[in-house]
């Protein structure tokens, strides 16, 4: 058995929005388990390749933002970890 387990979090500052406050996600930690190594292998690669898309879309928005003045894609930090562990 083998249990896939990923860590997710963000944080946006007030510097890269119009709000005033920050904008936290605290980590989220979840597990999924798997009867093989392969199956959870396949798993974290698509999930991994899933959280970076996402992640380079939301810095691409912010550097739309960033063109007319109004957000700063350096104010938005990213956090992930998606391991394979044998159970």
């Amino acid at each position: 058995m083998w249990v896939l387990m990923y860590v997710f979090s963000y944080s946006v500052s007030p510097a890269a929005t119009s709000d005033k406050a920050e904008w936290r996600l605290l980590p989220t930690v979840v597990f999924q388990e798997f009867t093989s190594e392969e199956r959870c292998s396949k798993a974290k690669a698509t999930l991994e390749g899933s959280l970076q898309e996402a992640g380079a879309r939301l810095k691409s928005g912010l550097e739309d933002l960033k063109a007319v003045g109004k957000a700063d894609p350096a104010q938005i930090i990213i956090a992930y970890n998606v391991e394979c562990l044998p159970k």
